[in-house]
């Protein structure tokens, strides 16, 4: 389970560059260290897998049978995060 550089952030990285997007990746100076953030635009772009932000009736979200109290809360945490994250 990676956190960074996945396929669908490399995906999306590429396409930016293409377009002629110029971009910082997994910048800590944000809340949440955004995967790519675009500072001429004032934009910041999280690529949010179902694993990490447990998405309701995924198929593709289980929570691992190790650690199971560690990873139920961890996930809570992300699902809080991000409603915090839209006030911001």
């Amino acid at each position: 389970m990676r956190g960074k550089n996945t396929k669908p952030e490399i995906l999306l990285r590429k396409l930016l560059f293409k377009e002629g997007f110029r971009y910082r990746i997994n910048d800590w100076k944000f809340p949440g260290k955004p995967d790519i953030v675009l500072k001429k635009y004032n934009t910041i772009i999280f690529v949010n897998g179902c694993f990490w932000h447990g998405h309701t009736d995924c198929r593709y979200f289980v929570i691992p049978k190790t650690r199971t109290e560690f990873w139920t809360e961890k996930i809570s945490g992300n699902r809080r995060e991000i409603c915090v994250m839209k006030d911001y």
